[in-house]
C-alpha cells in the first residue's frame, strides 16, 4: 500500500513530465505541401514550422508567411541571423533541398507585443523551373524570393532580384552573368500582376483569404491583372500610382520560355498607409482639409458643367485654377517634405492666383483665343491621361522617360490643335474636367462613410 504522501508526489511528478514534454509541442506546427495554413504567433516563443514527406522530384521549396502590418522574422534556425532569416509582413525563404532531403524545417517569431494572426504556405519546384531570386546582388540573402515594396502617397515602387534557372538536388547552380545566350539565366521573362483587395476594408482576415488567390502560378493568371513583362535585360523594378486605403497585392512571375516553365515570387501587399501611425494613419484618411478643397471644386464644377457658357470669366478662373494649382501640387510634392495640409493650402492659393492672372490677362488684353489655348491644353491633357491609362500605355517603349512624356505631350498638343474652334474645346473640357471633380468628391465623402 502506498505511503499518504507518496500518491500525491507521483502525481505532482506525472503533471511536471507531461508538462515538459508538452510545452515545446506548444510551438510546433505541421503543414502540408501547398497548403495556406493560418498560425496566431506567441510573441513569448518563436513557433516551428515542420514539412514533412517532400516528393523526390522536389528540388526547392518556397516558404512564406504574411501577416496585415506586423513585421514577422522568418529563419532557417532558431538563432535568426543575416544569412538565413528575413523580416517583414510578406516575406519568404528559399530553400535548396538536398537529395534523400524528406522534411524542413523553419522558425517564425516576432517583436511585436500582442499576438499575431498569419498565414503560411510552401510551395514546391521541380529541377525545371526557374528559381525565384538566385541571381540576387542587392539584397542580405543568397536567394531572395522577395519583392521589395517601397510606397508613398503617390507612388508605389517593387523592385526584386532576378532569377536563376532551376537545377537538381545537390547540382551546382547554373552562373547567373557568365554568358547571356538562350542557355542562361537571360532568356526568362517576368509578368508584374496586380490584384486590389475590396474597398474600404482593412481586415485582416479578408486580406489573408485573398492572399490565397495571389500565392501560385495559376491562381495569379486566374485571379491577378497583368500590369507589365519585363525581359531580364530591363532593370528589376516597376513604379505604379498609390491609392491610400485601397488594399492592393503584387506579385511577379518569372517564366522560362525555352521550357514552358513558371515560378511565382512571394507577394506583396500594400494599403500605401500607416497603420501605426499617430496621425494620418490608414483609419483616418477621410482628411477635413481634403474634403473642403474637393466639396469647392465640385461645387464650382457643377456650376461651370451646367452654366459655364454663359459665365466666361468664371470658366476662365477656374482652368485657371486648375492648371497652377495641378502644377504647383506635383513641385511641392517632389522637391520639398511638407505636411499633406500644407501643401494643399499652398495649391489653392497658387491656384487662386493663377485663376486670377487668366482672367485678368483675358480682360487686359482681350485675347479669347490666346485663353481658350490653355482650356484646349487641360483638355488635351485629360485625354492624354485617358490614352495612357488603357492598355496602350504598358508597351514597353514607354517606360522609357523621354518617350514617354514625348508622347504624353504630342497627345495634348494634337487634341488642342484638332479643336480649333473655341466654343467646342470649351464645352469638352468643361464637362470631363468638371465630371472628374464631382467623382473626386464623391470618391472622398464614399470613403468616409467607408468606416
Amino acid at each position: 500500500m502506498w505511503p499518504p504522501g507518496a500518491r500525491a508526489a507521483l502525481l505532482l511528478l506525472g503533471c511536471l513530465v507531461w508538462g515538459a514534454t508538452a510545452q515545446p509541442g506548444a510551438g510546433l506546427h505541421e503543414v502540408s505541401i501547398g497548403t495556406f495554413t493560418e498560425l496566431t504567433l506567441d510573441p513569448t516563443s518563436p513557433t516551428e514550422i515542420l514539412l514533412q514527406n517532400i516528393p523526390s522530384n522536389v528540388s526547392f521549396i518556397l516558404f512564406q508567411v504574411h501577416t496585415q502590418f506586423q513585421n514577422v522574422t522568418l529563419s532557417l534556425s532558431k538563432i535568426p541571423n543575416r544569412n538565413n532569416s528575413d523580416t517583414g509582413s510578406d516575406t519568404g525563404l528559399l530553400t535548396v533541398l538536398h537529395s534523400e532531403q524528406t522534411l524542413c524545417t523553419w522558425y517564425l517569431e516576432s517583436s511585436y507585443p500582442d499576438e499575431i494572426l498569419a498565414s503560411v504556405v510552401n510551395i514546391p519546384y521541380t529541377e525545371r523551373d526557374p528559381v525565384p531570386g538566385a541571381c540576387n546582388l542587392e539584397f542580405d540573402l543568397d536567394i531572395y524570393p522577395n519583392l521589395h515594396l517601397e510606397y508613398n502617397l503617390y507612388e508605389t515602387t517593387i523592385t526584386f532580384a532576378p532569377a536563376n534557372l532551376g537545377y537538381a538536388r545537390d547540382a551546382s547552380p547554373p552562373a547567373c552573368d557568365v554568358t547571356t545566350g538562350q542557355t542562361s539565366r537571360w532568356r526568362l521573362q517576368y509578368d508584374i500582376y496586380q490584384y486590389f483587395l475590396p474597398e474600404n476594408n482593412l481586415n485582416s482576415s479578408t486580406l489573408l483569404a485573398h492572399l490565397q488567390k495571389m500565392y501560385m502560378v495559376e491562381q495569379v493568371i486566374a485571379n491577378g491583372f497583368k500590369l507589365a513583362t519585363l525581359e531580364s535585360s530591363d532593370p528589376p523594378l516597376a513604379s505604379f500610382s498609390s491609392i491610400p486605403g485601397q488594399g492592393v497585392i503584387y506579385t511577379v512571375i518569372v517564366r522560362d520560355p525555352l521550357l514552358n516553365t513558371s515560378a511565382a515570387y512571394v507577394p506583396a501587399h500594400t494599403y500605401a498607409c500607416n497603420f501605426t501611425a499617430k496621425m494620418d494613419n490608414c483609419y483616418t484618411l477621410g482628411k477635413s482639409s481634403t474634403k473642403v478643397f474637393f466639396t469647392f471644386c465640385a461645387v464650382i464644377g457643377l456650376f461651370i458643367c451646367f452654366f459655364g457658357h454663359r459665365y466666361l470669366k468664371t470658366e476662365l478662373f477656374f482652368m485657371g485654377f486648375t492648371i497652377t494649382g495641378f502644377l504647383m501640387f506635383i513641385l511641392l510634392s517632389r522637391v520639398t517634405l511638407l505636411e499633406y495640409d500644407t501643401r494643399l493650402y499652398l495649391t489653392a492659393v497658387t491656384g487662386v492666383f493663377g485663376g486670377l492672372l487668366l482672367v485678368a490677362f483675358w480682360w487686359r488684353c482681350g485675347c479669347v483665343r490666346v485663353c481658350i489655348l490653355f482650356v484646349g491644353l487641360v483638355f488635351g491633357f485629360l485625354v492624354a491621361s485617358i490614352i495612357f491609362f488603357t492598355p496602350i500605355g504598358e508597351y514597353g517603349v514607354f517606360r522609357n522617360n523621354l518617350v514617354f512624356w514625348l508622347t504624353f505631350c504630342c497627345f495634348m498638343m494634337v487634341s488642342s490643335v484638332l479643336l480649333i474652334i473655341p466654343k467646342h474645346v470649351r464645352c469638352l473640357c468643361k464637362v470631363i474636367c468638371d465630371t472628374i471633380c464631382i467623382f473626386f468628391f464623391l470618391s472622398i465623402w464614399e470613403w468616409e462613410e467607408g468606416y
